[in-house]
């Protein structure tokens, strides 16, 4: 565990911290995180989201080595055919 000391700053009508980057790097965290307060031991953790669809690439790139990306319905079928 790492304690860093530092001072809330003005930011418009809020207060906020400025955290290095190479914590920022470090724990990952980027646009978007989750704050968890903890009202009980007066403390506020700071978590990463993790963006969705991460590693999606990858996966599908998987898929269509395996031959699991084939179609389970024919694509030709007409969506616009009055018994559809």
């Amino acid at each position: 565990m790492e304690v860093i000391k530092t001072k809330l700053i003005q930011i418009g009508n809020s207060k906020g911290i400025r955290i290095p980057k190479h914590i920022l790097e470090r724990l990952n965290l980027q646009n978007k995180i989750e704050l968890i307060i903890d009202d009980k031991i007066n403390q506020i953790h700071i978590k990463s989201i993790e963006t969705p669809r991460k590693n999606w690439e990858d996966a599908f790139q998987k898929m269509h080595e395996n031959r699991d990306d084939d179609l389970l319905i024919d694509d030709g079928i007409d969506l616009d055919a009055l018994d559809w």
